[in-house]
């Protein structure tokens, strides 16, 4: 009984939010367009341009921060992340840490610049970083150094909005179908064996029941997709080569309007069941935007989830491979 009124429940959930969209398919439209972005601190260059940086990348949080089509990632959390992984903070981001800084935090987009003091003059660079696509595109105003610099840090934020909206496609790349990744993995493995694999994954949506494991059925799913032997069963466990673990979770983040916008992290190793050996380990975070906290808690996961199968489940082909050449 309980399990049935659980699943009425998600089915009841689900139904609201197909509901919503075919009452106003405009919103999932909605719900698809906002960008994740990050903001790093941004550099100083010339005399009347010191402790600039920090003032302004505050300011140009805080102007964008109330832009519906836009998700910033916390400060204090990004940069936690990127001194762990002893990431550059300034304004000379390279755009290969971009691909990182995505993993790290979900961010689609990294904003980083200057701000420059030449003769009278104060300019405010800012540089758009396309975390997926690596595009690099810009964004500048110009104003009197001795003017105040909140107007001008609104008018970057206007010039930054105007640049992500009209242009998207070369910022942000289209997500990735089944398929496509499937055939990815297939590529990177090669004619390489694939081993048999038992996947256990704990799964939580924060203050909220988990209905099923998203994460779970995903990186299954791929794995049955590209050749391997999945284990269903835990009594099966023993059959396994491989134990792909990790803990999963997602939580709510913000809200547009209707939309709900959740962030997911996801943390997974591989190990060799017969040695204990760690083959690989990885993590993601995503950010997902619906009209269902909870369907945009199911589907960050199993975003990251897809994210880390496609650079995980290839390099366990080169341990069996590296197996059976023994």
């Amino acid at each position: 009984m309980v399990r049935f009124t659980i699943f009425a429940l998600g089915a009841l959930l689900m139904s609201g939010a197909l509901v919503a969209r075919a009452d106003d398919p405009k919103k999932d439209d909605k719900a698809k367009s906002v960008v994740p972005v990050a903001i790093t601190t941004f550099q100083e260059r010339g005399r009347d341009a010191k402790d600039m940086g920090p003032k302004v990348t505050d300011l140009l949080f805080a102007k964008l921060v109330v832009n519906p089509d836009f998700y910033l990632v916390e400060r204090q959390e990004l940069e936690k992340l990127l001194k762990e992984d002893q990431l550059s903070l300034s304004g000379l981001v390279d755009p290969s840490q971009a691909v990182k800084v995505g993993q790290l935090t979900g961010a689609k987009v990294l904003l980083t610049g200057s701000v420059i003091h030449v003769d009278k003059d104060l300019y405010l660079v800012a540089k758009l970083i396309g975390v997926e696509s690596s595009r690099v595109l810009g964004a500048s105003v110009k104003g009197d150094v001795e003017g105040a610099i909140d107007g001008l840090v609104e008018k970057l934020a206007e010039a930054v909005g105007t640049t992500v909206k009209d242009k998207a496609s070369l910022l942000l790349v289209p997500p990735a179908k089944a398929e496509d990744r499937a055939a990815a993995i297939n590529k990177a493995l090669g004619d390489r064996k694939r081993p048999a694999v038992f996947i256990e994954i704990s799964e939580r949506h924060v203050g909220r029941t988990t209905l099923d494991p998203a994460a779970t059925t995903e990186i299954a799913l791929l794995a049955k997709q590209t050749g391997f032997n999945v284990i269903d069963s835990s009594n099966d466990k023993a059959l396994a080569d491989v134990i792909i673990k990790g803990e999963g979770f997602s939580e709510f983040a913000t809200r547009h309007g209707e939309l709900i916008s959740v962030k997911a992290r996801l943390e997974i190793k591989a190990v060799n069941r017969r040695s204990g050996e760690l083959i690989a380990t990885d993590r993601e975070t995503t950010i997902a935007v619906d009209l269902s906290e909870q369907i945009a808690g199911k589907t960050a996961l199993a975003d990251a989830a897809a994210r880390i199968s496609q650079r995980l489940l290839p390099q366990l082909g080169v341990v069996d491979k590296r197996a059976d050449d023994k």
